[in-house]
């Protein structure tokens, strides 16, 4: 049941913060507000419920450390879609006319804060979390990687190529950043800077929900494995191995630490007893 209550929880504030931060669109400060106030109301009510249904206390949202890991993990997702941007430029299919709108990325950074931080409570917070100890990391995190992508097919470009791309490269690996490290404020970050860095910054589509007027006036073009289409630079075949290969190195910290939790095997039934001579 803490599954549920947990989800539900989080759930809820993510749905109504999505709902207040639409009703302010065109505003960009109101949206900015608006989108960090659900983030924060976020992450306050998911540590509210895990400490009421755990009994514990919730270490993966712990405030020590919060904002060293929150910048690392903004970092290597802007990084990351930085990369994948360059080598689409590299074949001239990203072009760059001019400055776009600084108001536009400011309004973009709330709702982008109150996106990575709703939906990594959902999907590594409680979803990953809580099913990897039944089933183990790897069933775990294909899991929740295979729902995660599901999740995208709602947005108005969607397409099965897209959530396929989102399943392997985001729902991979943003568990797989859970794994290593152990706190959510790592994945909260990777999944913020590289939605950040594609709206907020090289104004393209995001997941397929349109193309945003970010700090740079720019458009994408070319053929969809290289480019994405409609659905963004998401849907590249460039995001998929960055974030392939940042899976793996993920993977590979959290082996050496001693993070990988195993798939839980069935105790053997107790012999029956020896018959009496």
């Amino acid at each position: 049941m803490r599954l549920v209550w947990q989800l539900l929880a989080v759930v809820a504030v993510a749905m109504a913060g999505s709902q207040c931060v639409a009703a302010v669109e065109g505003n960009a400060w109101l949206e900015l507000a608006l989108g960090l106030l659900t983030a924060v109301l976020a992450l306050l009510v998911y540590g509210w419920v895990v400490r009421r249904t755990e009994r514990r206390e919730v270490a993966e949202v712990a405030r020590t450390g919060a904002a060293g890991a929150l910048g690392v993990g903004t970092l290597i997702g802007v990084a990351l879609f930085g990369a994948v941007i360059a080598n689409i430029a590299f074949l001239g299919h990203y072009t760059v006319d001019g400055l776009g709108s600084p108001t536009g990325a400011a309004g973009l950074f709330g709702f982008m804060a109150a996106a990575a931080v709703t939906e990594e409570l959902i999907f590594r917070g409680v979803l990953f979390r809580i099913i990897e100890e039944r089933i183990g990391t790897w069933l775990s995190l294909t899991l929740t990687a295979v729902l995660f992508g599901l999740s995208h097919l709602a947005n108005p470009h969607a397409s099965l190529w897209g959530a396929i791309a989102i399943a392997i490269e985001a729902g991979g690996m943003l568990a797989a950043a859970y794994a290593a490290t152990r706190t959510l404020w790592v994945p909260i970050g990777v999944h913020f800077g590289w939605n950040f860095a594609a709206g907020g910054v090289f104004s393209t589509e995001v997941s397929g929900n349109g193309t945003p007027q970010g700090l740079l006036d720019a458009a994408t073009s070319g053929p969809k494995l290289i480019s994405g289409g409609d659905f963004g630079p998401e849907g590249s075949v460039y995001s998929i191995l960055f974030c392939v290969l940042a899976t793996v190195v993920f993977l590979w910290l959290a082996r050496r630490r001693g993070n990988l939790v195993p798939l839980r095997r069935r105790t053997a039934p107790a012999a029956a007893a020896a018959p009496s001579r």
